[in-house]
C-alpha cells in the first residue's frame, strides 16, 4: 500500500510513520516529491494493516497499490526518475544516446568508433566485453581486457561506459570499469544477477527479455529497486513474434505504455531490436518521435569486419545521418508554437 502524506507533514511526522511500519514487521520505502512525501509499505497483505496507521497525523490517504510490482509504479512515484549516470541525466530533457560496437574487438577500434560517436553527439559509449552468444562457438568478448579497453576509451573521450555483466559473480568486476551496468535480454529473469545489481549502486539498464511481457518487464526492474538501487534505465530491444524478416519486432508500443506505468527512464534498442542497420535510423527517429528518452546503438567503423552483429551496426557515414536527422526531430517536437 501507499502512505500519502500531507504537504504540510514534518520530518518528525513522516519518521513517525516509517517507525510505526517498521514496527509491524513490514517495509518502508519513502519517496519525496515536490511537495509532500510518499510512504511505500512493502510486505505481504500490507494494506490489511492500514488501521494501525489510523491515528498517527499528517496522513492524507491510505492507498493500495494496485500493480504486482510495487516501487516500479507510478503509483507509489508519480514523478518521472532521471537517473545520473556519472553526470550525464537519462530521462531528462535530453534524448541520451548510447553508441559504440557490439563487442569490444581492440583498442584502436573502440578508441576510434568513441571518438566519432563523441563528436556526433553521443554521451555514452556502449561496448560488450562479456558476449553471451546463441552459439557456443561465436566471439564471447574479451573479458577483463575489454573492461580496461573501455575505461581507458572513456579517460580518452569523456564518454561514460556501459556495459553488460552476465553473473552475479562478475558484477564486483565490472563495476570497477563502467559507469552503468547492463542486464541483457538472456538474463532479465536471472533473479540473483538482478538482486546483486540492485545491492553494487551503480546505475542499470535492464533490457526487455525477448519473450517477456511488460508486465514480467517491470516485475524484473522491481528486484532491483527493492535492493536499494533506484537507479534504473529500462530498454526495448525488441520481442520474438512470428515474423522473420527481421531479427526481432521492436515493440514501440512499450515506450508510451512504461511511460504510463512507470515512473523509470525507458530508452530503445533498434539496432538489436531489427538486426538490419537500414533499420536503424527510421526506427531511432519513430522511438524518439513515441516517447523514448534515449538510444543504443551499435556503431563500427568497418561493420563488414565486425566480430559480432556487423549486420546491424551502423558505420560512421550512416551514425553522422541518424545524428543528423535526430537533432532535427528533436528540435521539430521541442519548438514552440509562433
Amino acid at each position: 500500500m501507499i502512505i500519502v502524506m500531507s504537504h504540510q507533514a514534518t520530518s518528525a511526522q513522516v519518521q513517525a510513520v516509517v517507525d510505526r511500519v517498521k514496527e509491524i514487521g513490514l517495509r518502508p520505502e519513502v519517496s519525496f516529491g515536490e511537495d509532500r512525501a510518499v510512504i511505500g509499505v512493502i510486505g505481504a497483505n500490507a494494506y490489511a494493516y492500514r488501521e494501525a496507521f489510523s491515528h498517527l497525523p499528517a496522513i492524507q490517504e491510505i492507498v493500495p497499490i494496485t500493480k504486482p510490482y510495487k516501487l516500479a509504479s507510478r503509483e507509489f512515484q508519480p514523478r518521472d526518475t532521471v537517473v545520473d549516470v556519472g553526470g550525464v541525466a537519462v530521462g531528462g530533457e535530453e534524448v541520451v544516446v548510447m553508441a559504440g560496437p557490439c563487442s569490444v574487438e581492440s583498442r584502436e577500434m573502440l578508441v576510434e568508433t568513441a571518438r566519432h560517436v563523441a563528436g556526433q553527439g553521443a554521451r555514452i559509449l556502449r561496448g560488450g566485453a562479456f558476449k553471451p552468444r546463441t552459439s557456443p562457438y561465436s566471439f564471447q568478448g574479451l573479458g577483463k581486457a575489454g573492461l580496461e579497453m573501455l575505461a581507458q576509451a572513456r579517460e580518452e573521450t569523456g564518454l561514460r561506459v556501459v556495459s553488460e555483466v552476465l553473473s552475479a559473480s562478475d558484477v564486483e568486476l565490472v563495476s570497477a570499469y563502467v559507469d552503468m551496468l547492463q542486464v541483457g535480454t538472456r538474463n532479465m529473469q536471472n533473479y540473483t544477477l538482478l538482486q546483486e545489481v540492485g545491492r553494487c549502486g551503480k546505475p542499470v539498464l535492464l533490457k526487455r527479455g525477448m519473450s517477456a511481457t511488460v508486465e514480467e518487464w517491470l516485475l524484473a526492474a522491481e528486484y532491483i529497486l527493492s535492493q536499494g538501487n533506484r537507479n534504473v534505465v529500462l530498454c526495448e530491444r525488441g520481442i520474438r513474434t512470428f515474423e522473420t524478416s527481421t531479427r526481432f519486432t521492436l515493440d514501440l508500443n512499450s515506450v508510451p505504455l512504461v511511460r504510463e506505468l512507470s515512473h523509470l527512464p525507458v530508452i530503445v534498442d533498434p539496432s538489436q531490436g531489427t538486426g538490419r542497420w537500414s533499420l536503424v535510423r527510421p526506427m531511432s527517429l519513430a522511438a524518439v518521435a513515441a516517447g523514448a528518452h534515449g538510444l543504443l546503438i551499435e556503431v563500427h567503423p568497418r561493420p563488414d569486419e565486425a566480430l559480432s552483429d556487423g549486420a546491424q551496426s551502423l558505420d560512421f557515414d550512416g551514425f553522422d545521418r541518424l545524428m543528423h536527422d535526430l537533432r532535427r526531430l528533436v528540435g521539430a517536437t521541442t519548438a514552440q508554437p509562433a
